[in-house]
């Protein structure tokens, strides 16, 4: 006979207006068999009382609708980002504030490589820099030579848009003052080395050029199975059970690492990978093909269909595209990661094979360009409940928002970004004006569009009860509130960290609320989210997670 499975718990926030609250869940065969009292959950039949979450609080399982599994494997590498940072064996990182920090940092990781015996010709690889920290400074490679002139040294930035490198990996990448491809920066007039290339290359074309000769750096690089645990060990801490890998070329490698991973019951995570459909090795057609083609090896923690789409770049790194009045600090306009034409056509490829488009837009003239796409799309291909999302948006307005609600389109917010770069958005990219509804979680709600936030993860750390502070606060490290009415309530937010972007996935019948039927998904807490201040959301402690009735203590 099936065993049954009673929960009890201090209290179960079911995210169903139907039944708020109860104290029991009753889960059979990985799947959710009734939720209430401990009466209801025992009409089923013989049962098991499990007593551990007893003085927990649980919701359900939280879902990231914007991150990348390179979360887990990053931490091979060296990090030189600016705030503090945890890893996924829980030792914090301690951010650098100055760009001699950065370099003292690469150089006496280039003296251990020496020590270890790791000759000049083997690559040292960082992430997580960031200069919009460093009153407008731009690393060169007149700093980066100074950590080594003959290791290769390759800095991606937080964003994942942008990277830096060194005068010997330069020359290794055959990237000279000829070079014509849009991203390689060069020096301006005026300098000693006017012309040369400062070792700053913009979006995945320029990047490529290092890729190609060193495929293992940054966002784009290739996971490892151990990466892919890792991922999940961090997920548990942080109470998710559903992520997404929003960019994977799905070749053979990535869907072996992805499949080997996945297979094993202690991996304590579900992942929805989505094709990369930009600067991939597919045509369109080929790369619609060969995601139906993978769907049918769908298993409950691997989930394939999803496919991933870019308009434009970075904000804070200034390759992002922004309609007038442009940057604030008068910057020149972004970059488009792929051409608005081509686009159009390659997601209408897509969208009439019936898969799931998400795009990428931060902003706001690429989130109108591929708003005025979709529309063509959709009045040449009507879809009932396609469900194809804009990821980031961070400068959507109300009249692009009715506009989204009009054609069917979900929104996946990029709320990290009010904490993470509030303050450089009020002072330097988009101005107060526009930094007031930097991620207008609330102007979304109110034009009827679905709504999730995100992390993008390792962009920011992944945390979507950190997400759903930011949205509920939207304070600033300056204590700035950045436009107080697209604040969202707690109930709202724990809706787009839950409910939100299983929407968004097309999972909302499976996951997302604790209802019968569903998977038994929890993210088991120590503290109630809707009783606790609302400036103490982030500060949750969580105990761990319940994927498809399996228990994981978060280590």
């Amino acid at each position: 006979m099936t065993t049954t499975t009673v929960y009890r718990a201090r209290k179960i926030i079911t995210l169903e207006a139907g039944q708020p609250e109860a104290t029991h869940v009753a889960v059979r065969e990985g799947r959710i068999l009734a939720v209430g009292d401990l009466e209801r959950c025992a009409a089923w039949g013989p049962y098991e009382l499990d007593e551990r979450f007893a003085d927990k609080v649980l919701m359900p399982g939280l879902v990231e609708g914007h991150c990348h599994l390179k979360e887990g494997s990053m931490w091979e590498w060296t990090y030189t980002g600016w705030f503090d940072r945890r890893d996924p064996d829980g030792q914090v990182w301690p951010g650098l504030r100055s760009m001699d920090a950065v370099v003292a940092r690469l150089a006496e990781v280039s003296a251990r490589m020496d020590a270890a015996g790791q000759g000049a010709g083997a690559p040292l690889i960082a992430w997580g820099f960031d200069p919009i920290y460093f009153g407008g400074e731009r690393m060169t490679v007149e700093h980066l030579d100074r950590a080594s002139t003959t290791r290769p040294i390759i800095i991606a930035h937080a964003n994942g848009h942008l990277m830096n490198v060194n005068t010997a990996m330069l020359r290794i990448a055959e990237i000279t003052r000829d070079n014509e491809v849009e991203g390689v920066v060069k020096f301006a007039a005026g300098h000693a080395r006017a012309g040369e290339p400062t070792g700053e290359l913009q979006e995945p074309a320029a990047m490529f050029l290092v890729l190609r000769k060193i495929g293992n750096a940054g966002l784009l690089a290739p996971m490892t199975e151990a990466g892919v645990r890792s991922f999940a060990r961090l997920a548990c801490r942080q109470g998710v059970t559903t992520a997404t890998d929003l960019v994977n070329k799905l070749g053979e490698d990535d869907v072996r690492v992805l499949e080997a991973a996945l297979a094993d019951d202690a991996v304590s995570i579900r992942i929805l990978p989505a094709f990369q459909a930009f600067h991939g090795t597919h045509a369109a057609q080929a790369g619609a093909e060969h995601v139906k083609a993978l769907m049918a090896r769908n298993t409950d923690r691997l989930r394939y269909g999803l496919v991933k789409m870019m308009l434009d770049g970075s904000i804070q790194g200034f390759s992002a595209r922004l309609r007038w009045p442009g940057h604030f600090n008068g910057a020149p306009n972004g970059i488009w990661v792929m051409a608005p034409a081509q686009y159009e056509a390659d997601f209408e490829t897509y969208h009439r094979a019936g898969l799931l488009v998400h795009t990428h837009t931060n902003g706001d003239e690429a989130s109108e360009a591929a708003i005025d796409a979709i529309g063509r799309v959709l009045a040449r291909a009507p879809r009932p409940d396609h469900r194809h999302t804009l990821q980031h948006g961070q400068m959507i307005d109300a009249p692009l928002f009715r506009r989204m609600a009009a054609l069917g389109l979900a929104a996946n917010l990029f709320a990290n970004h009010l904490w993470y770069w509030g303050d450089q958005h009020y002072e330097m990219t988009m101005g107060p004006d526009r930094a007031m509804r930097l991620d207008a979680c609330a102007s979304a709600l109110a034009a009827g569009v679905p709504l999730a936030i995100h992390s993008d993860a390792p962009v920011t750390p992944l945390g979507p009860l950190f997400t759903a502070w930011c949205a509920v606060n939207r304070v600033t490290p300056k204590g700035r509130v950045l436009g107080e009415a697209e604040r969202l309530t707690v109930p709202q937010a724990l809706h787009a960290i839950t409910l939100g972007p299983a929407y968004t996935l097309r999972l909302d019948h499976e996951i997302g609320s604790i209802a019968c039927g569903k998977r038994a998904d929890f993210c088991v807490l120590e503290d109630d989210p809707l009783t606790v201040d609302p400036m103490a959301l982030k500060d949750i402690r969580v105990w761990g997670t319940v994927l498809s009735g399996r228990v994981f203590e978060a280590k």
